[in-house]
């Protein structure tokens, strides 16, 4: 009989439509191996889940109330297994703040940062200019796919702010040039890096959802063994310091021979634009085949 898998898609945030083709994706990869339904928890998840009783749910939901510990508390109180990381380790990874305080804990260099209100405030925009200097980059706390992320320079800064008044706080952060890379782990494995070039102005979400965008994937990426080691290796701790569980993806710059990492994503995405397949193919790992890891590799208690 074959075992029964519940794949979360759609959702809540505004990453709907890219959780939506994750989900299409693994039921494209799953169906003929398992008892697959696509289910999208905008809706009852409750009653879906005592109704469908599924052997594994199938995380494929991207940014707030799927990747922020929401969801995963929901799974844990109906005792089912799920894959990706559990409800703490998701809260600790989306809030950008907490994450990188976890980071300089442990010495993993990060961006300096500065958490601010998104109304300004001229008391806060001078503790910038003094701490971070400009350009910065402001972004959102607890947002995913490079939402509401804008690099900015003095004078467009005030400009910038205003386009977040929608988040009570924001995160703003020194700017880092350099190259953009990006490295993959599964389970406890190191999985492996791409570098990304994009035609915009850096690797936001027009860059990784849409192919018209032109954006360049080099795989392997052009650095030295050392310095992919060293990479990978930063990668692995990041996710065990934030006790992630199943793949996660680390955002990193490369600059002047060191690594600053900007954040790591427990969801990462699986479009066939998205970098974990990606890297997993090139590393000899099928789309299949780690879809198939990752169902196995779903728990309870994570």
């Amino acid at each position: 009989m074959k075992k029964k898998v519940l794949i979360l898609g759609g959702g809540l945030s505004k990453e709907r439509e890219i959780s939506l083709k994750s989900a299409k994706a693994v039921f494209k990869s799953i169906k003929k191996k398992y008892n697959a339904e696509i289910f999208d928890p905008s809706k009852d998840i409750f009653h879906k889940i005592l109704s469908f009783k599924p052997d594994v749910v199938f995380n494929a939901l991207h940014g707030r109330f799927g990747e922020d510990g929401f969801i995963q508390t929901i799974l844990e109180n109906l005792k089912v297994k799920y894959t990706h990381s559990g409800v703490l380790a998701s809260m600790k990874a989306m809030d950008k703040e907490v994450s990188k305080n976890i980071f300089l804990q442990n010495k993993i260099l990060t961006p300096k940062f500065l958490k601010i209100k998104s109304q300004f405030n001229h008391a806060e925009f001078k503790k910038i200019k003094k701490k971070l200097k400009f350009p910065v980059v402001i972004k959102p706390l607890n947002e995913g796919s490079s939402l509401g992320v804008y690099i900015c320079n003095i004078k467009n800064f005030l400009k910038s702010l205003r386009k977040l008044q929608d988040y009570k706080e924001v995160l703003v952060e020194q700017y880092i040039p350099g190259r953009e890379i990006q490295a993959a782990i599964l389970g406890n494995k190191k999985l492996g890096a791409i570098e990304l070039k994009p035609k915009r102005k850096f690797y936001d979400y027009q860059a990784k959802y849409n192919s018209k965008a032109n954006t360049s994937h080099i795989i392997p990426v052009n650095i030295s063994k050392k310095n992919y080691n060293t990479l990978m290796t930063i990668a692995l701790k990041a996710h065990k310091v934030i006790k992630c569980r199943g793949v996660t993806r680390s955002d990193f710059k490369f600059y002047k021979n060191k690594f600053y990492l900007l954040e790591i994503n427990t969801q990462p995405g699986l479009t066939n634009l998205s970098l974990v397949p990606e890297i997993a193919q090139y590393n000899g790992m099928s789309f299949d085949t780690l879809i198939d890891w990752m169902i196995k590799d779903a728990s309870k208690k994570r």
